[in-house]
């Protein structure tokens, strides 16, 4: 298993764009990587190849990925007004939206493509004192064995 701390991810309107191209007889609409988008993989691959990943994965992933927003500074005045629910009020990306920068972030560095991936778990954490991340595990599984023998060629 490979752990990794990442950046806070950008949001998926940050990520993807697209751009309207006038044409007859009807306008085409192109949708591309932002530059944005291309720093945050860069800065993802830099931090995966320091964890370890070498190459990317053909087999079956399972994620694990831990969201952690921004603390406010006023985070203790909110603890202490509603201390079970405080951190709901805490502005943070919605974890799905979360789950496809990061998959998509990680295509070709972790594995070829984020179809391989088998089973996520996404939890949305507390903020505490070591600013917003993603705290990420990747694991690896064994192909599973197929039910006919051999598979074809």
């Amino acid at each position: 298993m490979i752990h990794l701390t990442l950046p806070y991810p950008i949001s998926a309107n940050r990520y993807w764009a697209v751009r309207v191209i006038p044409k007859k007889p009807k306008p085409l609409a192109i949708t591309y990587v932002t530059e944005e988008a291309k720093n945050y993989k860069a800065a993802v691959g830099h931090l995966a190849k320091a964890a370890g990943i070498r190459a990317p994965s053909t087999g079956r992933v399972v994620l694990h990925i831990k969201l952690f927003p921004h603390r406010p500074q006023d985070w203790a005045k909110r603890a202490r007004k509603d201390p079970h629910t405080w951190d709901d009020t805490v502005q943070c990306i919605d974890l799905g939206n979360c789950e496809k920068v990061l998959s998509d972030a990680l295509n070709g560095i972790a594995w070829v493509d984020d179809k391989q991936i088998r089973r996520t778990l996404l939890e949305r954490m507390e903020p505490d004192e070591k600013g917003a991340r993603l705290e990420v595990a990747i694991e690896y599984l064994a192909a599973a064995p197929s039910l006919f023998g051999e598979a074809a060629a």
